[in-house]
């Protein structure tokens, strides 16, 4: 009897190790059979290490990109194949978060039942949210300036334009040790920029929201500098006088600003930049942005300045920017970005960002920028609101920015054009922004 239960009890510890294996198996396969089923040792899929099923297109079904045995094919457009090298990609896999690396799993239509078998000879055809003519149009417009453009629905995340320079032919890529600093890097999702002015517009964001008071009775005369000891901050126009809030922000007042940022702390600053999502890394159908980093220093009132200016050590990612932009058009919720354009669905809606009248009084104050010190005549038939930026990037310079949204719900379109080593925002980047948005408008996207 002895003996029989002894081996009863072996047959339990083997069955219970064989379950217990079991189930690791199953977990594994659960999280892993994706990157399995994708990998390259997999002879259906891939044809020289290179994916051979799969085709991309964009949100109206132009080819971007077709992979078969032989190579794969794109755009026959050269302008497009450079427009949208960076969202695209190549067979190199040299841009980690371009559709031919990121989305495999969707050129193979994986799933967990069936794995790979649905998929046949040629794969499934992958449409994106961008218009390759929009695209297009912005490449052409930065007329070879580094930096980046992008457009964003803000009511369902869609990510309609995407343009990132320097760039390349992904028909035939250059090698890495040849290819200009920044060519196989998707600026709008992995990029980090110092924001200058067009961070002000988080400091107003943060001062409406903590303080509104405090904003309705503002007044400030600048004097073109505020000294602090033997260092100041100074407003490069000159001095702008008597200002509101709302003047203070059309005039991109440094010195205003300064004192606004004292006044809303470094906590508060901190606090909002935060919920503003500009720390968050965002899920876009499975590609990650860039985490923006920020430093609101206590006690250090002129860094402190700085740093509600968007100088400082504020670096910001323009994809959670974008979202931050969507927000204040949508009443103080944004979307999620998408970049896989799929039925219905949606970008995710984000945790609620600001008040409702916060957003309102942001996108009044963004109206008026453009009326009052842009000049409406720049941008004919676009209710324009808007934010410009003039950036100090180090050594290299100054970085011009536009960005904002149009107030419009036939058209809800949020923007950001950034031009490195460039001129002003109004100068540099707004013209840039002003042909892509007309170009959106009369596609009707």
């Amino acid at each position: 009897m002895k003996i029989i239960e002894k081996r009863a009890v072996v047959c339990l510890i083997m069955a219970g190790v064989l379950i217990f294996g079991l189930a690791v198996f199953v977990l594994r396969f659960g999280v892993n059979g994706r990157k399995w089923a994708t990998s390259q040792v997999n002879g259906s899929l891939y044809a020289n290490g290179r994916l051979a099923v799969g085709k991309l297109v964009d949100r109206n079904g132009k080819l971007l990109a077709k992979n078969t045995a032989k190579k794969t094919r794109y755009s026959k457009n050269q302008t497009t194949r450079l427009s949208t090298a960076q969202t695209v990609g190549d067979d190199k896999g040299n841009v980690s978060t371009a559709a031919e690396s990121a989305f495999k799993d969707k050129f193979v239509h994986y799933n967990l039942l069936t794995g790979t078998y649905s998929a046949g000879k040629k794969g499934e055809t992958v449409k994106l949210t961008i218009d390759s003519e929009l695209c297009n149009t912005a490449y052409t417009a930065m007329a070879g300036r580094k930096g980046f453009a992008a457009v964003y629905n803000y009511e369902t995340g869609e990510i309609l334009c995407m343009v990132s320079l320097p760039t390349y032919d992904p028909s035939n890529p250059p090698k890495a040790s040849q290819a200009q600093s920044g060519t196989f890097m998707n600026k709008f999702l992995s990029g980090k920029f110092t924001p200058g002015s067009t961070f002000k517009l988080v400091t107003t964001g943060a001062a409406l929201e903590y303080d509104s008071d405090y904003v309705s009775s503002f007044s400030y005369t600048c004097t073109g500098s505020r000294s602090f000891g033997s260092r100041s901050i100074t407003c490069h126009d000159g001095a702008h006088g008597k200002e509101n809030f709302s003047q203070a922000l059309a005039n991109s007042c440094n010195c205003a600003f300064s004192v606004i940022a004292d006044h809303v702390g470094a906590k508060d600053l901190k606090s909002f930049t935060e919920k503003a999502g500009l720390t968050s890394v965002y899920d876009i159908d499975g590609v990650s942005n860039a985490k923006g980093s920020f430093e609101f220093p206590s006690g250090a009132t002129m860094s402190l300045g700085w740093a509600g200016i968007g100088q400082w050590k504020d670096m910001v990612n323009p994809a959670s920017m974008m979202v931050y932009l969507g927000a204040i058009a949508n009443g103080g919720q944004g979307r999620t970005p998408k970049l896989v354009k799929s039925g219905l669905s949606l970008g995710k809606k984000t945790e609620k960002i600001m008040s409702t009248d916060t957003a309102d009084n942001l996108k009044r104050m963004m109206r008026n920028n453009v009326k009052s010190e842009y000049g409406q005549a720049r941008f004919p038939g676009l209710k324009l609101c808007a934010k410009t930026g003039t950036a100090e990037a180090g050594g290299s310079g100054y970085n011009s920015w536009f960005v904002g949204f149009l107030d419009d719900s036939s058209h809800p379109y949020a923007f950001e054009v950034c031009l490195e080593n460039s001129s002003s925002g109004i100068t540099g980047a707004a013209p840039v922004a002003n042909t892509i948005l007309q170009k959106a408008v009369k596609l009707d996207l």
